[in-house]
C-alpha cells in the first residue's frame, strides 16, 4: 500500500533541488523584528522589501497602544465564535465603521481575509448559478469558487472583451452570475479595467465581486480602493478585503449596499465554525482605519517611494509589471538566475519575495518586491543600490 505521503514525493523533490542550488532559500527568519520595515534575518539587519505593509502601521504607536489595552481589557482571544460567545461590542462597531468608511449599508467582519473570500464566494452562489472568475485570482478566491456548489468559469486576465462573450454565451441560462475580480493583483501589481467590467457586468445583469485586499488603503482619493478611484463603487455589488495589509493587522470583510448581506453570516460555514478575531486585532484594526482616513500623506509617501523603485529598475533593464505600484515585480525567465539575484539581494541586506512557478501567472520567476510607507528614503536607497550591485554580480558572473 502507497504511504499517505507518497503524493508529496514530487513537491519534495523541487524542494530539495532548491535547496541545493540556493542554501538560504527555506530558512529565512525574522530573528528579530526591529521595525515595520527591517529585522534581523540571518543575523544581520534587513529591510523588509517583500511585506504587505503597505502604510507602515504594524508599528504605529497608537495602534500597538490600543492593542495593548484590549488585551488586558478583554483578554488574549474570544475563544469562540460569532455565532456563539465571539462577538464583543469591538466587533461590531469595526463593521459599522467600515460599512461608513466604504458608504455601505452593511459589513460582515471575518478571522482573515482569506476566510473572508471562502464566506463569501461559498455562500452566496450556490447550484444553478455562475462564478466568473478573472484567471489571475488569488488562491482564496479559486479555493472559495471549490467550496461553493456552482458552476466555474475563467476569463482572461484583464479582459472585459472576453468577461463579455462569456457573459453572452452564459445569458440563456437565465441564472445568476456572480463575476470576481481583485482591485490591485498580487503578482504583478496590476489594476483591473473595473470600469469596463462594471459597464458589461451590467449590460448583462451580473453581480460583481472585488476584492480590495491590495487596493485598500493604496488606491482612491480616500483609500477606499481600485472602486473609488475609478468612480464605479455603485457599480460593485461586494467588496472584500483584508486587515493584513494597509492596515498592520489580520482579519477580513466584507461591504455591500444589498440588505441580505447580514443573511450570509447565518449561512456562512467559515464564519459560523471559525473563532472571532481576539479583541486586540480589532482595537489595533479601528485605530489603523481611522489613521488611514485622517493621514493621506501616508498613501503619498507610498506612491513616491512605490514610483522610484519601479523606475530604477526599469533603468536596470529588469523586466517589470505593466505599471508603477506598491507591489514592484521582476519578470525573469531563468530560475536560477532567480535564485541568484534573490539570494545577492539577501546578502546585501535587503528581502524580497521569490515567487516560482505554478504560483506565478505567466510561468515566469518573480522577484516580488512590496514597498511601504515607512520606508525611509535612506532605506530606499539602499534597496536601489542592492538591486544595481545584483544586476551587475550576476551579469558578470
Amino acid at each position: 500500500m502507497m504511504s499517505i505521503f507518497d503524493k508529496f514525493q514530487q513537491l519534495a523533490a523541487i524542494r530539495q533541488e532548491l535547496a541545493e542550488s540556493c542554501d538560504t532559500f527555506f530558512n529565512v527568519v525574522m530573528e528579530e523584528i526591529l521595525s515595520g520595515t527591517e529585522a534581523v534575518v540571518n543575523g544581520r539587519p534587513t529591510i523588509l522589501a517583500g511585506s504587505n505593509n503597505y502604510l507602515g502601521l504594524s508599528f504605529d504607536p497608537d495602534c500597538v497602544d490600543a492593542a495593548c489595552k484590549a488585551a488586558r481589557k478583554e483578554g488574549t482571544g474570544t475563544t469562540g465564535s460569532r455565532m456563539a460567545n465571539g462577538t464583543f461590542s469591538g466587533h461590531v462597531a469595526l463593521e459599522q465603521e467600515l460599512a461608513d468608511f466604504f458608504n455601505r449599508q452593511g459589513a460582515i467582519v471575518f478571522s482573515t481575509g482569506y476566510v473572508a473570500n471562502l464566506a463569501m464566494l461559498s455562500t452566496l452562489v450556490g447550484p444553478g448559478e455562475i462564478i466568473l472568475l478573472d484567471g489571475d485570482c488569488h488562491a482564496s478566491i479559486y479555493d472559495g469558487c471549490r467550496m461553493a456548489a456552482a458552476e466555474v468559469h475563467r476569463f482572461r486576465h484583464n479582459d472585459a472583451q472576453d468577461l463579455e462573450k462569456r457573459l453572452r454565451r452564459l445569458e440563456k441560462r437565465n441564472t445568476n452570475i456572480l463575476v470576481v475580480v481583485e482591485g490591485l493583483y498580487s503578482m504583478l501589481g496590476d489594476r483591473a479595467p473595473l470600469a469596463d467590467i462594471v459597464s458589461v457586468k451590467n449590460k448583462y445583469g451580473a453581480y460583481l465581486l472585488v476584492d480590495e485586499a491590495h487596493s485598500l488603503g493604496v488606491l482612491g482619493a480616500n483609500g477606499r480602493g481600485l472602486a473609488e478611484e475609478t468612480e464605479v463603487e455603485d457599480g460593485v455589488d461586494f467588496v472584500v478585503g483584508t486587515f493584513s495589509k494597509s492596515l498592520g493587522a489580520i482579519g477580513g470583510f466584507c461591504v455591500s449596499n444589498h440588505p441580505e448581506l447580514n443573511l450570509a453570516r447565518y449561512a456562512s460555514r467559515p464564519y459560523v465554525f471559525t473563532a472571532s478575531s481576539s479583541p486586540s486585532v480589532i482595537a489595533s484594526t479601528r485605530t489603523a482605519l481611522k489613521i488611514l482616513q485622517k493621514r493621506s500623506e501616508l498613501r503619498d509617501r507610498l506612491w513616491d517611494n512605490a514610483q522610484r523603485l519601479y523606475r530604477k529598475l526599469q533603468d536596470l533593464n529588469f523586466s517589470v509589471g505593466p505599471e508603477p505600484s506598491p507591489i514592484v515585480a521582476v519578470r525573469l525567465e531563468d530560475k536560477a538566475e532567480a535564485l541568484a539575484l534573490w539570494s545577492g539581494l539577501l546578502e546585501n541586506g535587503v528581502y524580497v519575495n521569490l515567487v516560482l512557478p505554478p504560483a506565478t501567472p505567466d510561468g515566469n520567476c518573480l522577484l516580488r518586491s512590496s514597498v511601504s510607507a515607512g520606508h525611509t528614503p535612506e532605506q530606499m536607497d539602499r534597496i536601489c543600490e542592492a538591486f544595481t550591485a545584483v544586476r551587475k554580480a550576476v551579469k558578470t558572473g
